[in-house]
C-alpha cells in the first residue's frame, strides 16, 4: 500500500531529515514509527500526505507514484486517508457532532447521510452522549476521540495517528491505541508516530525504528497478530472493556464488517463523497468549491488553523492550489 523507495529528504536550510529510506507497508497493517525528536519521523509522514516533496527516490501510495502526483490530484490522495494530530485540531466554537460532521460535508455529503454516519461513529468511540458539548467541556482524551472519530468518519482506507497519545494520561493513551487496533481488524490500514516505547511494546504490531534519518530497525510484520495485548492479562482487559462500555465506547465484539463503511441504505448519497483520488480532470474543477458547498462555515478561528483543517480535508483554497 505504501511504499518509500530510496527517500531522501533535504530541507532548504540544509537539513537531512531522511536519508535513502526504504520501507514498505502492506494493506491492513498496524505500523508504530518511533524514534526521538527530530528523528524523521514526522516528515515520514507529511512525505505520505504530499505536504511535502522527496528530494530524491520515490513514494508509491497504492498503485500510484505520488511523487509524480500533480497538485490537482492530491485532495483526491488526502481524502483516502484519515489524520489524527496531537494537538486534535477541533474547531472551539462547533459541537462535537459538528466537528465530525465537518468531515463530510466539505465534501458534499448530503444532510440524512452525515446525520446517521456521524451518530454512528460517536456511539463507536463512546461519546455519543458528548454530542452538542463544545470542545473546551471534554477531557483531553475525549477531544483525542472526537479527533478520532473525524478521522474515521469518511470511511479512510488508511489512518496515520501522528502523536495520537501526547497530551493525554497513560490511561487514555492505552484506550486510544486499543480503539486504533479493533479498527485495524477490520482492514484499515494503521500507522500511529509516537516515541512512548513502553506503550508501544505493549502491543504486538510492527516497529519501525527512525535514527537520524535512517531506519535503524523494523521488527517486520509479525507472523499472528494477537488479539489482546500481548503483555495485558485478562483482567487488565476486562477492567478496559468495561471502562469503555461504561462510557458508551467499544468492545471487540461490538465490531463488525460493516462498521467502517457508510450506510448501505443512502446509495444515492454515496456519489458526493469523492473517495477516489484518481477521478477524471474534469471533475477536479468542482471539487474546488467543496467548502463553499459545505452546510456549516468554519467559524471565527485563526487562518493558519483554517488552512490546517482544509489540509486535513482535501480542500482546494485557491486557484492556484488547482493548477498543474
Amino acid at each position: 500500500m505504501i511504499q518509500f523507495n530510496n527517500v531522501s529528504k533535504v530541507y532548504p536550510n540544509g537539513t537531512r531529515a531522511l536519508n535513502k529510506v526504504n520501507i514498505s507497508i502492506e494493506k491492513g497493517e498496524f505500523v508504530f514509527i518511533v524514534g526521538a525528536s527530530g528523528a524523521g519521523k514526522s516528515t515520514f509522514l507529511k512525505l505520505i500526505m504530499k505536504e511535502e516533496e522527496p528530494s530524491s527516490g520515490y513514494i508509491t501510495v497504492g498503485d500510484t507514484n505520488i511523487t509524480q502526483m500533480k497538485r490537482r490530484k492530491v485532495p483526491y490522495l488526502r481524502r483516502t486517508m484519515g489524520i489524527v494530530f496531537q494537538d486534535f485540531r477541533l474547531i472551539d466554537k462547533m459541537t462535537v457532532f459538528d466537528n465530525v460532521a465537518f468531515a463530510m460535508r466539505v465534501i458534499g455529503a448530503r444532510p440524512k447521510a452525515v446525520k446517521k454516519r456521524v451518530n454512528y461513529i460517536l456511539g463507536l468511540v463512546g461519546l455519543k452522549e458528548k454530542a452538542q458539548c463544545r470542545p473546551a467541556e471534554l477531557s483531553g482524551g475525549e477531544q483525542q476521540r472526537v479527533s478520532l472519530a473525524r478521522a474515521l468518519v469518511n470511511n479512510p482506507s488508511l489512518i496515520i495517528a501522528d502523536e495520537p497519545t501526547g497530551n493525554i494520561d497513560p490511561e487514555m493513551s492505552f484506550e486510544i491505541i486499543e480503539l486504533l487496533n479493533e479498527i485495524n481488524k477490520q482492514g484499515t490500514t494503521i500507522i500511529v508516530v509516537t516515541h512512548e516505547h513502553e506503550l508501544v511494546h505493549k502491543f504486538k504490531n510492527r516497529v519501525i525504528e527512525i535514527r537520524a534519518g535512517e531506519v535503524f530497525s523494523d521488527s517486520g510484520a509479525p507472523a499472528e497478530k494477537a488479539e489482546v495485548p500481548v503483555e495485558i492479562s485478562e483482567r487488565e482487559l476486562a477492567e478496559i472493556h468495561e471502562r469503555l462500555s461504561a462510557e458508551g465506547g467499544i468492545a471487540s465484539d461490538n465490531l463488525n464488517d460493516d462498521d467502517i463503511s457508510l450506510p448501505d441504505d443512502d446509495d444515492d448519497d454515496d456519489d458526493a463523497d469523492s473517495d477516489d483520488y484518481n477521478n477524471s480532470d474534469d471533475n477536479d474543477d468542482d471539487d474546488s468549491g467543496d467548502a463553499d458547498t459545505a452546510e456549516t462555515t468554519v467559524p471565527s478561528r485563526t487562518q493558519s488553523g483554517v488552512s490546517a483543517i482544509h489540509s486535513e480535508f482535501g480542500i482546494i483554497e485557491d486557484e492556484e492550489a488547482a493548477e498543474v
